[in-house]
């Protein structure tokens, strides 16, 4: 990374520290209380009918949203083109959605709730999940990478965090923290595998699983997303997994054009990028969802309101 991206993110990151500190000062105060995860806290004040949904619909295949929507890529790919521009390599589409995500949370954490054992909980941090390849062609193995965002983050942080993550598991021969776990895992014999999963069904269900393996599970997060357009083909709608506690799914497609009639009855061509969502409805009710996606679209197709830290990040209720 050049030192001219380093001074602009130290930059650009200089009113936001004074906000974090006063958040962390905020989080501190907040203690945990019995019931509470190491990954979430219990949410205790829901009306009646939310608390008792994850009892009506006890597994998340079970709670299964679907919808789609498209985004107008024009404003964001001269956004991005401009970041590569400025030396940040490999800056895309993607770097947006995720800081795009972000934001939404931090504006609307209903989105970043999750279900187990029944019961509600806010997740204490926003965690992004991804599945990547570590070199670019189709036998080259997989491997699951988790990034960690602040909800005062920028787009430029967003940048930095995901990249060195991804860096950091890419073209390397050295397996992963999740790659290590997996091979210890596969060690299992299958009978006995199929016993270890029910017994960390079982732990996850009382909120005992350590946090170290919380940290490293890729069903363990705020959200998943997948590039269906890396593989120029269209987004599929994706399942969502019992196992862990994953409240959302995202897939989203290769560039298209699309004719529309715009105000003055012209005809004009837009680039548009295709997503499909999958969400546990139980989290949140449909008004909130619509209201937190039409944010997401917002700032995904005009990614300059991404390049400041928000001026406020909301809480979830206690």
């Amino acid at each position: 990374m050049s030192n001219e991206i380093k001074e602009k993110s130290t930059t650009a990151t200089e009113p936001e520290s004074a906000v974090k500190d006063t958040a962390d000062t905020k989080k501190k105060k907040r203690r945990r209380r019995f019931g509470d995860r190491n990954d979430g806290r219990k949410l205790r004040t829901m009306i009646p009918l939310n608390r008792i949904m994850p009892y009506i619909m006890a597994r998340r295949s079970d709670a299964q949203n679907m919808f789609d929507d498209s985004f107008d890529v024009a404003k964001t790919d001269a956004f991005c083109r401009q970041k590569v521009k400025e030396g940040y390599k490999n800056f895309s589409f993607l770097h947006v959605l995720l800081a795009a995500y972000v934001r939404m949370l931090s504006q609307h954490p209903e989105i970043n709730r999750f279900i187990s054992g029944q019961k509600v909980y806010a997740r204490n941090t926003i965690e992004v999940v991804m599945v990547v390849k570590k070199e670019m062609y189709s036998d080259s193995p997989e491997t699951c990478i988790k990034v960690e965002f602040s909800p005062y983050d920028t787009i430029d942080d967003v940048y930095e965090k995901f990249n060195a993550t991804v860096e950091s598991v890419v073209g390397e021969t050295e397996a992963s923290s999740f790659d290590k776990l997996a091979k210890l895992i596969n060690y299992i014999p299958g009978l006995l595998l199929r016993w270890t999963v029910k017994l960390l069904n079982f732990l996850d269900y009382f909120g005992l699983l350590p946090r170290a393996l919380t940290r490293l599970s890729p069903f363990h997060g705020s959200f998943i997303v997948t590039s269906m357009g890396s593989l120029g083909i269209k987004p599929i709608y994706h399942h969502i997994y019992d196992f862990g506690n994953l409240p959302v799914f995202i897939a989203y497609g290769k560039r298209r054009r699309e004719n529309i009639i715009d105000d003055d009855g012209n005809v004009v061509t837009r680039r548009i990028v295709d997503m499909k969502v999958v969400t546990d409805e139980r989290i949140c009710d449909g008004y909130y969802f619509a209201n937190a996606f039409k944010t997401l679209k917002r700032n995904v197709e005009d990614p300059e309101r991404l390049t400041v830290p928000p001026k406020e990040v909301i809480e979830d209720i206690d």
